[in-house]
């Protein structure tokens, strides 16, 4: 262990995890995921189409639904499924639209991403507009946080993230293409 790092896991099983490989601290309780992409589009016909929570499953193949358990202008409750590679997975969220900052919210309310906050951010640049998703989530059982933060983090947040912003991109340039043309 580094200097000044505090752990709550016992020594005796810091040690076996330790010969294992593994550093059980609290260095990795939380996790930080970034994925972007830029896109040739009008910034806020970005922003109107990724928080269109409706229309998801029909432009992201990876989605499998959506289902609404509350409405409102700026503030849904859904239950989100997707799939990884043919593995399904569904969380529910509380989905948050602000359209003054033209950001779009997220927080997991259920499943294992329970507490998860999610941030979808339109940045216009020179090239485009940078669109941005940040994960954060702090582990609930610390001792698995390392072994979570890549099943949770690497394996599904990254795959499912991408895919998302590389199907938006296509919609979003196919719509301005068709709008310029």
């Amino acid at each position: 262990m580094l200097f000044g790092e505090v752990s709550p896991v016992p020594r005796k099983l810091r040690n076996i995890a330790g010969q294992a490989g593994l550093h059980l601290t609290l260095a990795i309780i939380s996790m930080h995921k970034v994925n972007s992409i830029v896109m040739h589009a009008q910034k806020m016909a970005i922003f109107e189409t990724a928080a269109n929570l409706e229309l998801w499953p029909k432009i992201l193949p990876h989605y499998r639904y959506i289902r609404f358990l509350e409405r409102g202008l700026n503030r849904n409750i859904v239950v989100m499924a997707a799939q990884r590679s043919g593995i399904p997975i569904k969380w529910t969220s509380e989905e948050i639209i602000d359209p003054e900052r033209v950001e779009i919210h997220f927080h997991h309310l259920k499943a294992f991403t329970r507490g998860m906050h999610v941030v979808w951010t339109f940045d216009e640049r020179a090239d485009g507009v940078l669109v941005t998703i940040a994960h954060d989530l702090n582990f609930r059982v610390k001792i698995l946080a390392p072994i979570a933060e890549k099943i949770i983090g690497d394996f599904f947040i990254g795959n499912v993230a991408n895919k998302t912003l590389r199907c938006m991109k296509q919609y979003v340039e196919a719509r301005a293409n068709r709008v310029t043309a």
